[in-house]
């Protein structure tokens, strides 16, 4: 059986039992305080293991400048966001096609220079990319790491954040930070807010439980944001091996313990579906509240 028919299998096999929320794609916001936690890994991972469980899934990268998930995916995109509204460009254009089917759109590096942009194509933006709650079930969106203006104004926009941080203390000190920079944001909606902790490349489960719990007291007491622990990747020789291959490790090794945690998260998320969100769903709303100065 190849890869192909067996994606479609487990697609069947889930639809049956699958009930997606219709209010829109889910659409969850992968961020670190720094850069090279794992965050780009982990967004096309969990885009793997979602289509694995027969959802379709699209990564938007937002990582300006760099092109970690293009690598990854050994696919580069000719056209980005900004295409869309400055060179009339359609969603087809920008939108390419990675492993398993997983989608993927670049934002491109003058996503931001939007912000300047008339209240009719604001309008047209968010026309265009509703016409993506159709396209996918689920949007994982890659930001940049550290403090930027730029990120902090995805990671406010969406009501599912996802962070990754390490054993590493520069790692614990920036996610620390990050959260800091978030807490005094101004768009801040703490209440409407999730924000789910991955503890990437430990050594057992034992050590990534401990490195949220410290990280989750001192963000408790002093920021008096709550944190949830969605589960650890644990090191990984096969994902070094994977990256060199171009390929995710979910795909590469799918018995390797990284690909093995990676799913059990991905059916946490999943799990989690049902639970009670704000109306802060899909893409286009998102967009639409980053830029709501000119709306």
């Amino acid at each position: 059986m190849d890869q192909a028919e067996k994606l479609r299998n487990m697609i069947k096999e889930h639809k049956a039992s699958k009930e997606l929320v219709s209010n829109g794609a889910r659409v969850i916001t992968i961020t670190s305080g720094k850069g090279g936690v794992g965050k780009s890994s982990t967004a096309v991972n969990l885009a793997i293991q979602f289509r694995k469980l027969g959802y379709r899934v699209m990564i938007f990268d937002a990582d300006f400048g760099l092109a970690n998930i293009e690598v990854m995916f050994g696919a580069i995109p000719k056209f980005n966001l900004s295409d869309v509204i400055y060179r009339g460009k359609n969603l087809e254009d920008i939108i390419v096609e990675g492993p398993m089917g997983v989608k993927f759109i670049s934002g491109g590096s003058g996503v931001f220079e939007m912000t300047n942009m008339s209240s009719d194509n604001l309008r047209y933006l968010t026309a265009k990319l509703s016409q993506l709650e159709a396209m996918t079930d689920i949007i994982i969106v890659d930001t940049g790491a550290g403090i930027s203006e730029s990120v902090l104004q995805f990671i406010t926009s969406c009501n599912e954040v996802v962070l990754i941080t390490t054993p590493e203390p520069t790692s614990i000190t920036d996610s620390y930070a990050l959260l800091k920079a978030l807490k005094r944001h101004p768009d801040y909606d703490k209440e409407n807010t999730a924000i789910k902790v991955i503890t990437n490349r430990v050594s057992n489960e034992d050590e990534g439980k401990s490195l949220f719990s410290k990280l989750s007291i001192v963000v408790n007491k002093f920021l008096q944001i709550e944190l949830a622990h969605l589960g650890m990747i644990p090191q990984d020789t096969h994902i070094l091996k994977s990256v060199m291959q171009q390929q995710p490790v979910s795909i590469a090794y799918e018995n390797s313990g990284a690909s093995k945690a990676y799913e059990v998260i991905a059916k946490r998320l999943t799990q989690n579906e049902k639970e009670k969100v704000s109306e802060k769903r899909g893409i286009s709303f998102m967009f639409a509240k980053m830029f709501k100065s000119k709306t």
